[in-house]
């Protein structure tokens, strides 16, 4: 691997790494009624489950005592909440 193209890897690591906790209340306040799964996980990052019913996809970031629940309908979110977020 050429040595630029080492040192882009390398920064945007560093980049993402600076980033912190992908679970904020900054990053919540991000998220918007009408996003795409796709923009929600750019924003969060991958969830740590989703069920389907009824067409209804819910999706659960981070656990009991400090996380985020986006539900789906068509791809587009419907319904937020968030537990305890700093």
């Amino acid at each position: 691997m050429p040595f630029r193209t080492l040192s882009l890897a390398a920064l945007a690591a560093l980049l993402l790494a600076a980033c912190g906790n992908p679970l904020s209340l900054e990053n919540y306040n991000r998220l918007k009624l009408g996003q795409s799964y796709d923009e929600v996980r750019a924003i969060i990052g991958e969830p740590a489950r989703c069920d389907e019913t009824l067409g209804v996809r819910s999706c659960e970031w981070g656990d009991a005592q400090h996380g985020v629940s986006v539900n789906f309908l068509g791809g587009k979110v419907i319904l937020l909440s968030a537990r305890n977020l700093r």
